[in-house]
């Protein structure tokens, strides 16, 4: 048995959650969000949602952990969001924006302008004698994870100074440089 698969989910207060042909969906305050459930089975009753499945094959066994992954980061997303926050490392690294309209300045001949999705809202922070850092908070958290994913493949950290755009609280591993 899936140790992730067989935790019951509890609804959040301010948060619906319907199912509809193999499709749940879930509203909140924050937004909707809907997915598309296959090979398990998956009961609402009394503020709880509990994902079983119909078999032990492998394929009924892989789905059963993540659609349950899935269904919780729904409800926790539509209730609370979530927020990732990335780090410009780097001399003249800079990032800006204007609404979701992101414009990064990574050391390369000329500026990146990035257009982030709607549902992802962007914030910059610039303090001085600090690191630039981007904030992107949305309801989704695929969507989240992979405009940070983009944003990231832009200009990579690099294992000998450490520059590039990283994760806030990201360990590097650091490669020792030279040595005459």
């Amino acid at each position: 048995m899936s140790r992730i698969g067989k935790n019951p989910i509890n609804i959040v207060n301010g948060v619906t959650v319907t199912l509809n042909d193999n499709i749940i969906t879930v509203k909140g305050k924050l937004g909707e969000l809907s997915q598309e459930i296959k090979d398990v089975t998956v009961t609402i009753e009394d503020g709880v949602i509990t994902v079983e499945r119909p078999s032990d094959a492998k394929d009924h066994r892989s789905k059963h952990g993540l659609y349950r992954a899935l269904i919780s980061n729904m409800i926790q997303g539509v209730s609370t969001g979530f927020t990732l926050n990335l780090e410009l490392v780097g001399v003249g690294y800079r990032a800006s924006n204007q609404g979701n309209r992101l414009e990064l300045a990574l050391g390369f001949s000329h500026n990146i302008i990035f257009e982030v999705a709607k549902e992802v809202t962007v914030e910059t922070v610039s303090e001085k004698g600090k690191n630039p850092i981007i904030k992107l908070t949305s309801f989704d958290k695929q969507l989240v994870g992979q405009v940070a994913a983009k944003i990231r493949s832009f200009r990579k950290p690099e294992p000998y100074k450490g520059k590039g755009v990283k994760f806030v609280g990201e360990e590097l591993r650091r490669k020792a440089g030279k040595s005459a």
